[in-house]
């Protein structure tokens, strides 16, 4: 089973039709299920037009689905059980730096490791007393849940996963040092939502851009943590423009949208996303 996952913060592009086909394909070669999840989580940058926008889309280059769709925002019960799970365990804990704190304690220290999302956070907060910690949440400060990565991986001890380009890789979640898991204003990270998601839709083959390689890492740390089962992955090449840039929504002209306005049939699009129609077992052809 693969699944194709956008965040509904605006049009789909070329490189995003890459990814839904290759799952897609991938699914229909093994006779196996295909799902799409809309990942709505932040409620600032996602709107309900996009969303609709991309099932508009998708069926239009002649994809179908399992239904019904997940979407994450109607999930927040979920993520906070595998919250409560990871704090019931002694792996979460509050954090009450701001970025503004965290960025000069960074710069105070000269030299900060950086990891695939930035700055690893420098651990203020990870030593703070119990007691410290209960008066600061009863007085209303702020706080995020950060993952105590060095002592999950300590109990989980050695980790792998396979990618079906690289082959079998040994997990390094300390890439990531304490990552943020949770925030007042979103219940659940990017890196929790998806790892819960996968698991709970029995994802056994997760598909995406080779962007997102190194976040398997860490995926496969919170899977030791929840107790949830390893997929396979299978990270593709990304499509890029003329000039080498990795496409994105501001490509306003090669949204699926533009294209279909423009006059190109689906066919021409699949084409340009680097699908043949042969590839394919598509519901329109």
């Amino acid at each position: 089973m693969t699944r194709f996952a956008p965040s509904p913060t605006g049009h789909l592009h070329l490189g995003h039709a890459h990814s839904a086909l290759f799952a897609f394909r991938a699914a229909r070669r093994t006779g196996g299920r295909f799902l799409l999840r809309i990942e709505d989580i932040d409620p600032v940058r996602c709107r309900p037009e996009f969303a609709a926008g991309i099932a508009e889309d998708l069926a239009w280059l002649g994809l179908d689905w399992e239904e019904p769709v997940r979407r994450q925002s109607d999930h927040f019960a979920d993520y906070r059980a595998a919250l409560d799970r990871l704090a019931e365990a002694g792996l979460l804990y509050p954090c009450f730096c701001t970025r503004a704190e965290i960025q000069a304690e960074i710069a105070r220290a000269g030299h900060a490791p950086h990891g695939p999302d930035g700055p690893v956070y420098p651990g203020r907060c990870r030593s703070l007393p119990p007691a410290e910690r209960a008066l600061r949440i009863a007085a209303g400060q702020p706080f995020a849940l950060r993952l105590a990565v060095d002592e999950a991986a300590r109990r989980a001890g050695p980790l792998t996963w396979h990618d079906r380009v690289r082959g079998r890789q040994t997990a390094r979640p300390d890439l990531f040092g304490d990552v943020v898991l949770a925030r007042k204003d979103t219940p659940a990270s990017y890196h929790l939502a998806v790892t819960v998601d996968d698991a709970l839709q029995g994802v056994t083959l997760v598909t995406r851009g080779e962007d997102l390689f190194a976040a398997t890492h860490l995926h496969r740390l919170l899977q030791a943590a929840l107790g949830l089962p390893t997929p396979d992955y299978h990270h593709h090449r990304l499509l890029t423009d003329d000039a080498g840039r990795r496409l994105a929504k501001r490509d306003r002209a090669l949204t699926l949208r533009a294209l279909r306005e423009a006059g190109r049939s689906a066919e021409e699009v699949r084409a340009l996303a680097g699908f043949q129609g042969s590839e394919l077992r598509l519901r329109n052809g």
